[in-house]
C-alpha cells in the first residue's frame, strides 16, 4: 500500500475529485493549507500601502491505494492539476506498512 500526498491549486480541487473518482478511489482526505516553494508568494495593496503575502492558500489531498493503483493514481493526478505555471503543487509517495479500520478490525488492503 502507497500514502499518497499532494498538494495543488484551489480550483483544481474539483477536477482532481472527479477524476479520481472516475477511476475508482472511493475516499480522500482534503486539507486547506499554506504555504510557500519556487512561487515564493507575491506583493498585495490594501488601503495604499502594499505588503507581501509569503504563503498562498493550496489544498493538501491524502488517500491510500493498493501498490497496483499507483501509477493511474499519479497520471490521473498530473493530467489533471497541471496548468503548466509555476505553483501547480507536488506529490509525495510513501510506503504505508499498516492499516487498521476501526469500525471492523479490517486490516491492510482489506481496510481499503
Amino acid at each position: 500500500m502507497k500514502k499518497i500526498e499532494f498538494i495543488l491549486r484551489h480550483f483544481k480541487l474539483e477536477e482532481v475529485k472527479d477524476a479520481l473518482t472516475d477511476i475508482g478511489i472511493n475516499g480522500m482526505t482534503v486539507s486547506e493549507v499554506r504555504g510557500f516553494g519556487r512561487q515564493k508568494g507575491h506583493k498585495e495593496q490594501y488601503r495604499g500601502a502594499e505588503y507581501s503575502v509569503d504563503f498562498l492558500p493550496k489544498v493538501k489531498i491524502e488517500l491510500i491505494v493498493s501498490d497496483g493503483q499507483l501509477n493511474e493514481v499519479i497520471d490521473t493526478i498530473l493530467r489533471t492539476a497541471r496548468t503548466g505555471q509555476i505553483g501547480d503543487g507536488k506529490i509525495f509517495v510513501t510506503n504505508l506498512e499498516e492499516m487498521v479500520r476501526i469500525r471492523t478490525g479490517e486490516t491492510g488492503e482489506k481496510a481499503l
